[in-house]
């Protein structure tokens, strides 16, 4: 529930970006709707993407440092407390809105970014060696929920709304066509982030902390014996080593770990900087790219609310057919096929369908504008094929690297740097994210200099956008070969900790000796 909080959170901005662009900077001399300056939309599309990466740093070595149990609550209370704030963002200038909105989601991003290391970690090390992979991916599958979950929010509200205060389109009444009930629209869809969150606080409380942080990096192997007895059901004796480990523990900087997970950590990092850059643009502007190939209407036909409806509605369309499947693809098969095998196949179609969409996409498109009031869209093209391919980047997306990316660096590294490790892959993640929300706003302006947004300078075009994304995705696939396949294999071989203390598990009389990963 924390992870579908991150995800609700991180994408429901998407919903309402050109909203906010109505509401708080219309111009009238334009003769066309308010549209976020690039700056603004910018800072509010990334911002919280830029918290979420210091967060993975910062909460990815706490949780080494004060254990992922202790960590885990003040990340959740952040999330409430910021998206109850983002929602309430004071002011009534267009300017304080934006100012106080972008600080809160940059904490916000902040508590988020917590999550990513210590939901991956926890359940890294509670799961059992058979079905770890579908345990930690079920866990990132919630991230799809979480996405379709914030445009079906962005829907009931906008329809609520359009029902109690009906208005003309834009090019009826420009005035009339955004009531000023509209601001609570999307507040209310910002300060919904808190109710999942705020429901999971007491059942995170209640969760004992891993045996493998208590037994292996707080020594204590009672305790970690004791915590097991609860979550089991059943009698957990500790047994310590009879021999003490020779060898001291090293640490992240260390020739020692360089040689034994550089290059492992070269491979978790890359690919997932590779594969955000991808993923990011996509979902955060998709709501352009089906603009662009006329799945939603002109703007001066919609009135303000009406808007937010069919954005919505297109994502929730996209969610619901790629990218909640290819996640749930990924958790019944990836214990059966592996990580490597997964994340490699889904670098190759999201390359080969990203390419597919890119190269011929005028053929898509179409080449000439449609006639009024449909005029700032093309005709003529093959726009059904295009949402087809666009989705299926999603579903390959999902069941492939953007699922195993987050596995992956759970599973690798020693438990004492397993938290750290993982926060350090997400953060570049989060930092091709970035560039994929920033750039992708700039890059995919248009050539011509009377075809690009109101503020923004002219760019290299969709087209060229979409093939570098593609060659992104390629490079994803030569970067998969550094990671190596984690299926069937525990966490102590993985990461070289072998000489792990063992516990006992008494059940019906009989005894047996097992490892921390029962």
């Amino acid at each position: 529930m924390g992870f579908f909080t991150d995800a609700y959170d991180l994408f429901c901005i998407s919903t309402v970006t050109k909203l906010l662009g109505r509401l708080y900077y219309y111009d009238p001399t334009t003769g066309k709707p308010g549209t976020l300056p690039p700056n603004v939309n910018s800072a509010v599309s990334g911002v919280a993407l830029c918290g979420t990466l210091a967060g993975q740093l910062f909460f990815g070595w706490l949780g080494d440092k004060l254990g992922r149990k202790k960590v885990y609550g003040v990340t959740l209370m952040l999330m409430v407390f910021c998206s109850i704030a983002s929602g309430l963002s004071f002011g009534s200038t267009a300017k304080s809105v934006m100012v106080t909105l972008c600080f809160f989601r940059f904490w916000l991003g902040f508590g988020i970014g917590g999550d990513y290391p210590l939901s991956a970690t926890i359940m890294s090390e509670y799961a059992n060696t058979k079905t770890r992979g579908a345990f930690i991916a079920a866990v990132f599958a919630m991230q799809g929920v979480g996405i379709l979950s914030g445009a079906a929010v962005a829907i009931i509200v906008s329809s609520a709304f359009r029902k109690a205060y009906p208005r003309p389109p834009f090019f009826v009444d420009p005035i009339l066509s955004t009531p000023p009930q509209a601001d609570f629209v999307w507040r209310l869809i910002f300060m919904f982030g808190a109710v999942p969150a705020a429901l999971t606080y007491y059942w995170r409380m209640k969760m004992p902390e891993t045996a493998r942080y208590t037994a292996l990096v707080a020594k204590n192997v009672n305790k970690a014996a004791a915590d097991m007895s609860k979550v089991l059901a059943m009698e957990v004796r500790a047994e310590q080593s009879k021999e003490e480990k020779e060898e001291e523990e090293y640490g992240l900087f260390s020739s020692k770990f360089a040689k034994r997970h550089g290059l492992q950590l070269l491979g978790t990092t890359s690919t997932w900087f590779l594969l955000d850059v991808a993923f990011y643009s996509q979902n955060l502007f998709q709501k352009d790219v089906l603009t662009q190939v006329g799945w939603l209407p002109n703007v001066k036909t919609m009135s303000a609310l009406e808007e937010v409806f069919k954005i919505s509605r297109g994502q929730a369309l996209i969610a619901l057919c790629s990218t909640v499947p290819g996640y749930w693809f990924t958790v019944a098969l990836i214990d059966h096929i592996g990580r490597f095998t997964i994340q490699l196949m889904g670098f190759f179609f999201m390359t080969v369908f990203m390419f597919a969409l890119s190269i011929p996409y005028y053929h898509w498109r179409g080449h000439e504008k449609c006639p009024p009031p449909n005029n700032d869209k093309y005709c003529g093209g093959d726009h059904l094929a295009f949402v087809i391919l666009y989705a299926l980047t999603f579903f390959f997306a999902n069941f492939g690297p953007n699922s195993t990316t987050f596995i992956v660096p759970a599973e690798l590294f020693p438990a004492r740097l397993r938290s750290t490790c993982h926060g350090i892959s997400a953060a570049c993640g989060k930092a091709g994210a970035i560039i994929g929300a920033f750039g992708f706003l700039y890059a995919a302006q248009s050539r011509d200099p009377k075809q690009t947004d109101p503020g923004y300078p002219t760019g290299m075009g969709i087209k060229a956008a979409l093939i570098l994304l593609a060659i992104c995705n390629a490079l994803g696939f030569v970067f998969t070969f550094l990671v190596p396949e984690t299926k069937g294999r525990s966490l102590e071989d993985l990461s070289g900790e072998n000489d792990e203390p063992t516990i006992e598990l008494q059940t019906n009389g009989n005894e047996r000796r097992a490892a921390m990963a029962v």
